[in-house]
């Protein structure tokens, strides 16, 4: 796990940028993988100073455990993120993400964490 908070937001943004269009994953998983179990917290944080990098962060199609979008007052207006995440064929309705299991994106067992870590 990187220490200082850049590297781990650079770390939190390679996982982010790797979710497909159309999936979701929560803020616990993307901890998991870049080796910060108990850092869902830190993700989130994260995911609020994402929305100006170079490549773009999808932060939309981040959520809580639930499916909840819990970030979504970052995000001017707050309706974007269910907007972006319709747009993707997400189904969101009084903000939590429909058929959450179906649509989840785990990248503990989609990527190489080997690699990405």
């Amino acid at each position: 796990m990187h220490k200082d908070k850049e590297g781990i937001y650079a770390a939190v943004y390679d996982v982010v940028r790797c979710i497909p269009s159309g999936r979701v994953t929560s803020y616990g998983a993307i901890a998991a993988a870049i080796g910060a179990a108990s850092g869902a917290r830190l993700v989130g944080y994260a995911m609020n100073f994402s929305h100006n990098e170079t490549p773009p962060v999808p932060a939309h199609r981040v959520v809580n455990s639930k499916g909840l979008l819990t970030g979504k007052f970052h995000f001017s207006p707050p309706e974007l993120m269910a907007e972006l995440l319709e747009a993707e064929g997400i189904n969101v309705t009084d903000n939590k993400v429909q058929n959450f299991a179906a649509v989840f994106w785990n990248p503990l067992t989609e990527l190489d964490i080997n690699r990405v870590a």
